[in-house]
C-alpha cells in the first residue's frame, strides 16, 4: 500500500459473526444551480413626482421533473405591482430558478419539500433582485416581506390546485 492510501470503506467482520447493518442514508436537498430565467420590468412612472404607492404581490411556485433522475427545476414567479391614485409607477415581472437533487426523501415529502422547502431557498436570491432593479429604475429600493410558503401550500392543497403541481 502506497503512503497516503487508505479504504474507509472497508469493514472486517470476523468468521461467524454477523456483518453490521447499514446505517441508512439520511434525507438531503442540494441545490444544484440557482438562475434567473426571465425577467421584466416596466417604469411607466419614471421621472414623475414620487408619491407612496399601492404595492401588489402575487407569488406562485411551478415543478418540473429535470431530465437526471432526482432533480426538479423549481420556479418562484413574482409579480411585484406599485400604483398611486392615478398611474402605475412600476410592474415587475420575475421567473427565478433552482434546480434540486431530491435523495432519499419519501414520496408523501417530496411535493411539501418541493413548493415549500425550495422556495423558501431561493426567495432572498429573487428579494434581491427585485429590490436592485427598482433601484436601477430609479425608485427606492423595494424589499419585500418574507413570504410564507407554507400558507401557500396549504392554500393550494385546500382548494385542489395540487393535483398537477408536479409536472
Amino acid at each position: 500500500m502506497a503512503d497516503g492510501d487508505t479504504n474507509d470503506d472497508f469493514t472486517w467482520t470476523p468468521p461467524g459473526a454477523e456483518p453490521a447493518p447499514q446505517q441508512p442514508v439520511p434525507p438531503s436537498l442540494q441545490v444544484v444551480s440557482q438562475y434567473t430565467k426571465d425577467l421584466s420590468f416596466e417604469n411607466p412612472g419614471a421621472g414623475g413626482p414620487l408619491t407612496r404607492p399601492q404595492i401588489s404581490i402575487s407569488a406562485d411556485i411551478s415543478v418540473r421533473r429535470a431530465a437526471q433522475i432526482g432533480h426538479f427545476e423549481v420556479t418562484l414567479k413574482l409579480r411585484v405591482t406599485a400604483t398611486d391614485d392615478t398611474r402605475t409607477l412600476f410592474l415587475l415581472e420575475l421567473a427565478y430558478c433552482g434546480v434540486f437533487l431530491l435523495q432519499n426523501i419519501g414520496e408523501a415529502e417530496v411535493q411539501p419539500v418541493l413548493l415549500v422547502e425550495c422556495p423558501r431557498i431561493l426567495f432572498p436570491f429573487a428579494r434581491r433582485i427585485v429590490a436592485d432593479v427598482v433601484r436601477d429604475g430609479g425608485l427606492p429600493p423595494f424589499m419585500m416581506e418574507p413570504i410564507d410558503f407554507a400558507a401557500l401550500y396549504r392554500r393550494r392543497l385546500a382548494d385542489g390546485s395540487l393535483n398537477n403541481a408536479i409536472v
